[in-house]
Formats: C-alpha cells, structure tokens, sequence
C-alpha cells in the first residue's frame, strides 16, 4: 500500500469518528452518538475504505487516477469537518453541538441548520470520488479499430439452409 493510499486510510477513518464521536473530545458526548456511529460514521468510514480499494485497483493496474477523486475526496472531508462541528447531540435532555458551545446557546439553530447540508455533501463528496476512482480502476475500452480487427479474425459461418 502507498503512502498516500495509507494516509487516506487514517484520514478516512479518523473523520468518521470525529463525524460520530467528535463531540466526546469537548464534554458533550450524549445519546445521539447511539445513532451516530452505525447510521453516520461507519458507511462514511466504509465508502472511504472503498475509495481507496479502487485507487489501489487503479495503481496495480497501472491506469491515470484524475484530479476529480482528490477534489471529491477534498470536498468530502472538509463537510465532514464541519459536520462533526455543527451536529448536535443530547446532553442531560438539552441539544447542544460543539459550534454552539463555543459560539453560544443562541448559534444552536445556525449550528443544526449548517449540520445537514454538511452531511450530504460529505456523502455525495465520498460517493462522487468512490464513481471517480472506479471508473480510474476499469480497463480502457476497446478502440473502433480493435473491435474491427476483432471481427475481422472471426470466420462467417456459412448458413445451414444453403448447403
């Protein structure tokens, strides 16, 4: 495995866990994290996993990996940042997300109301590289030339009815 193959792996994974786990490190871990890491962070850390199993695909098979699953990737990431900042989780029956505990209670709203939009692009962002990079790992498609050639090579059979 490349270097660079290794560091979207660890990347990758340490977003997921800030995507459903992030909230811990500040002190207002609460119930939501219940919900956040089977149905968030796992299928975001399972798509990056994906993502780099293709690149890899694509490297063994010596095909070019395009700007577009970086800048996918890059997109992805940077939501998944602000989604860990702005989702909120319970704590002691009050939400509450780390934007809005450094911001104040009154950015609660603004917080909840960035925290979907960031969770749909980071998976549209991941989904989008994971089509990027297996597009980059399938074999090349045969040229017009090729498939003639090929047809060519192929004898016509002579119709049974006209012997």
């Amino acid at each position: 495995m490349s270097v660079r193959n290794l560091l979207f792996c660890v990347v990758g994974i340490a977003l997921a866990a800030w995507m459903g786990v992030g909230r811990w490190a500040f002190g207002i871990g609460g119930d939501l994290t219940f919900w956040y890491v089977p149905l968030i962070a796992l299928p975001f850390a399972l798509l990056q996993l994906a993502v780099v199993h293709r690149l890899r695909v694509a490297e063994r098979r010596g095909r070019p990996i395009g700007r577009a699953v970086y800048v996918a990737m890059a997109v992805a990431w940077v939501c998944a940042i602000g989604f860990g900042f702005t989702v909120p989780d319970s704590v002691n029956g009050e939400l509450v997300s780390i934007f809005s505990l450094l911001a104040g209670e009154s950015q609660l709203g603004m917080s909840i109301a960035l925290c979907n939009p960031f969770g749909i692009i980071a998976f549209c962002g991941i989904i989008a590289a994971l089509i990027f990079a297996a597009v980059a790992a399938r074999d090349p498609r045969p040229s017009e030339d090729d498939l003639l050639d090929a047809a060519e090579e192929v004898a016509m059979v002579e119709h049974p009815l006209s012997r």
